[in-house]
């Protein structure tokens, strides 16, 4: 069969399964709408938070982010990763305590106000729009790829899946159809992993690969490692040791605070955390956590030694090479205009597969053209021709010269010759990744408006049919938003979902924990906290990214505070604000204070309760 036969048929085969799921999950109530009823098994649920949780930019972009800045792409993995300690230690159980649907519903609770629960719903949009750009991006990456379709048509057909299963069985039909896709996405990562540590040194292990010798014939001498032979090529080519951190914006403060951004921002996630919602007992919430990090750590041990497999065959099949001589995977991904290939050999810069993309249509380039579309539209230039070397030269000190990360975990089956059942296998991967995590924000989104704003706010007699009604028709709109946001991507996947886990942690993270550990916390200062960290992030982001904003130094050496990094600052502004107002309020109402206790309380037997708060004025 032919790669697209292939793809066809794991793509229809992936679909066909999910909406099987939610057909047969379909509710017809709020609660299994909202929570699948709270009756998920811990070990389900943690396949489901897995899948919700490593979007497009753990399957897809994470390895390309450590490929192209070696080991410094390792604060990715740290963050997500310790994240989640955080969320099972200090969230995850005592909000399966309070029994809420959703973020805001605990909020508007915890803190008895109308005006708390608004802000809240207003940061759950926020940040769940911020990271499903990110997702149906990945959508569009592998659609334009494996079944050649425009990339915006490759959205617009995610965006039918999500609709379909999200509004039929909400988060039960989401929960179940998330747990296929994890093992969808897992089994399609490791299969290649696998078999390329084993064509390179004969590990199957890929971990003890990433460290092994190369096998003699690949190597050019016997006992190179693959880390050795990496260091040599880009040594030869004069870039940095691949083992080196990248130099330019991550020193050690921007490693530091994106980071604590990611670790934060995870466990103030909206989508993830009311995955712990669905499960019976505050200790099955533990447990979902536990095993969320059994299922995460499967991909993420594995992602570093996808990414250095992927910068050898990049380097080792390109090096040296004509644009007669491009290999296979090189020209089916330079359709997808990903990735492109440029000849300077008599002074003028000219893309060699013009009709392709729409920006090169008009042929011959000058090159300060070629910088300024190549900044507008992130693309990887290889450079060939006479002048070559002095081209990579002039590319690598504009920063112009490493690769669109969105390619690297789908390319590399391609560049390292696997069998097409795995390279369609990869595709499919991607798109539950995507899938999986897009449906779990839409949910948040819907649930925000429709239980929070809709019932508890607007309509507190809305009958479940039309609380109902109205979560799909709020999902309906939210897919389209979704849709535009993927056609038109504010960034590449990673780093749009490392803005989301920013805004999350200014937000809802400090709103979260101090309402679960300090009692004496009330409304106005979490409410000024949250707005604060909220609006100085996203104005930080937005000036930095967009406005060509001067990035904070602090008064230190360096290239100043990452955007990525800048939620860390936003937390710490919250935390700071919502304590030192919070002794020129009175104290929340004894319902509240003695909520807060009873969260604290052991477990009783039996399911835990839902907890009210006074009504909200």
């Amino acid at each position: 069969m032919t790669l697209m036969a292939w793809t066809y048929a794991m793509v229809l085969l992936s679909f066909s399964l999910y909406l099987f799921i939610a057909w047969r999950s379909r509710v017809r109530d709020t609660s299994g709408f909202y929570v699948a009823g709270r009756g998920v098994p811990a070990i389900a649920n943690g396949m489901a938070t897995g899948a919700d949780w490593m979007s497009a930019a753990s399957f897809i972009s994470m390895a390309g982010l450590i490929s192209s800045m070696g080991y410094a792409g390792g604060v990715y993995l740290m963050g997500w990763t310790g994240g989640f300690v955080l969320l099972a230690l200090l969230i995850a159980p005592y909000l399966r305590k309070f029994g809420h649907y959703t973020v805001p519903d605990f909020i508007g609770d915890r803190y008895d106000s109308r005006v708390a629960r608004l802000v809240a719903i207003l940061c759950a949009i926020f940040v769940s729009f911020t990271y499903v750009a990110g997702q149906m991006r990945g959508v569009g990456v592998v659609f334009s790829r494996f079944l050649e379709v425009d990339v915006n048509v490759g959205v617009i057909i995610g965006v039918a899946i999500v609709f379909i299963y999200a509004t039929l069985g909400g988060m039960k039909g989401i929960t179940w159809t998330q747990v296929a896709q994890y093992w969808v996405l897992i089994t399609a990562y490791l299969i290649p992993a696998i078999a390329i540590s084993i064509m390179l040194t004969g590990r199957w292990v890929p971990q003890a690969g990433l460290g092994a010798e190369l096998k003699p014939e690949l190597a050019g001498a016997a006992g190179v490692t693959l880390l050795e032979k990496l260091n040599l090529i880009h040594a030869d080519l004069g870039f940095a040791s691949y083992t080196e951190a990248f130099v330019g914006s991550w020193d050690r403060l921007n490693v530091f605070l994106v980071a604590l951004a990611l670790m934060v921002g995870t466990a103030g996630l909206p989508h993830v955390i009311v995955r712990f919602y669905t499960v019976r007992t505050v200790q099955a919430a533990r447990w979902s956590a536990f095993w969320a990090l059994f299922f995460i750590g499967l991909l993420y041990l594995t992602a570093p030694a996808t990414a250095a497999f992927a910068r050898y065959y990049i380097i080792s099949s390109l090096n040296g090479t004509s644009a007669e001589q491009l290999p296979s995977w090189f020209v089916n991904w330079q359709k997808t205009g990903l990735v492109l290939w440029f000849d300077d050999g008599d002074g003028r810069v000219r893309y060699s597969a013009g009709a392709d993309n729409e920006i090169f249509r008009n042929g011959a380039l000058t090159a300060a053209e070629l910088a300024r579309i190549a900044q507008e539209h992130e693309r990887w230039l290889v450079t060939g021709g006479a002048s070559g070397a002095d081209a990579r030269a002039v590319l690598r000190a504009k920063k112009l010269s490493e690769p669109d990360r969105d390619i690297i975990v789908l390319a590399t089956p391609e560049m390292a010759g696997l069998a097409n059942w795995i390279i369609a296998l990869v595709a499919a991967g991607g798109l539950a990744a995507a899938l999986s995590t897009a449906s779990g924000l839409l949910l948040v989104v819907s649930s925000s408006i429709a239980h929070d704003l809709y019932y508890r706010l607007l309509n507190p007699k809305a009958t479940e049919r039309q609380r109902l009604l109205v979560g799909r028709g709020v999902i309906g709109i939210a897919v389209v938003i979704a849709g535009l946001f993927g056609i038109y991507p504010p960034g590449f996947v990673s780093q749009v979902v490392a803005f989301a886990f920013g805004l999350a942690a200014a937000s809802f993270f400090p709103a979260i924990v101090l309402g679960i550990f300090n009692k004496r916390v009330s409304a106005a200062p979490a409410i000024c906290g949250m707005l604060a960290g909220l609006g100085f992030t996203a104005w930080y982001i937005i000036g930095c990214v967009f406005f060509g904003m001067p990035r904070w130094t602090l008064g230190l050496d360096g290239p100043g505070i990452d955007p990525q990094g800048i939620g860390a600052i936003g937390m710490l502004l919250n935390f700071v604000i919502t304590l030192g107002l919070t002794p020129l309020f009175p104290p929340p109402s004894k319902a509240v204070q003695d909520m807060v206790d009873a969260v604290h309380e052991p477990e009783s037997a039996g399911p835990a309760l839902v907890i009210e708060a006074a009504p909200e004025h």
